[in-house]
């Protein structure tokens, strides 16, 4: 990574994810935020002064893979570095155990969150139909203020495993986001995950 700071973009900084980046951001030397866009904010003239940029928005995954041919993004259902190794994990544990062990996920969220199964709990069904070829049950819960809870639970004979993620706060996806933004500095096109900035 370059000397000075990595100058960044913030696009949707007066959202509830930009003001935690930009909190996490001003006690971080390696990280400027340089510019900040919102709703019918022109990106265009801020990227000019920026080495890269966080965007917590929905986004078209079409458009995001079309992108990646020209420049280098990282693209994650979920930014913690925690989780993120929760999926290694979750892949390697499946491998391991084989198919006398049954898979099922646990997820549980605060009672306000729109999506059910969440966008993590869909990606660790993913890692494990991979791997047994075939769908895995998810149990969704929604109750009080949880940040977030995922567990896998792989179920055997007389024995069982659980691999388990509990969110404390929100910081745990701008501190992933802030980590990724610093690693692409000057990596090639490509469409990069979570894994590849933490070498998993």
């Amino acid at each position: 990574m370059k000397n000075s700071p990595v100058r960044v973009m913030l696009i949707g900084a007066a959202g509830r994810m930009g003001k935690t980046v930009l909190d996490l951001a001003q006690s971080d030397r390696e990280i400027e935020i340089a510019a900040r866009c919102d709703l019918d904010d022109s990106i265009e003239p801020a990227m000019k002064h920026c080495d890269v940029a966080i965007d917590f928005s929905q986004a078209d995954s079409k458009t995001i893979e079309e992108t990646a041919h020209s420049i280098p993004i990282v693209l994650a259902s979920n930014f913690s570095v925690g989780v993120n190794v929760l999926f290694w994990l979750t892949q390697k544990a499946a491998e391991l155990l084989g198919s006398d062990f049954n898979p099922e996920i646990v997820e549980t969220h605060h009672k306000i969150k729109k999506d059910a199964p969440s966008g993590t709990a869909k990606t660790l069904a993913e890692i494990l139909k991979v791997a047994r070829n075939s769908e895995i049950p998810i149990q969704s819960i929604r109750e009080g203020d949880v940040v977030g809870e995922h567990s896998v639970v792989f179920g055997g004979a007389d024995e069982r495993l659980e691999l388990t993620h509990r969110a404390a706060n929100r910081g745990i996806f701008a501190r992933g986001a802030l980590r990724a933004a610093k690693w692409i500095v000057d990596k090639p096109p490509r469409l990069y995950s979570m894994q590849d900035v933490l070498g998993l």
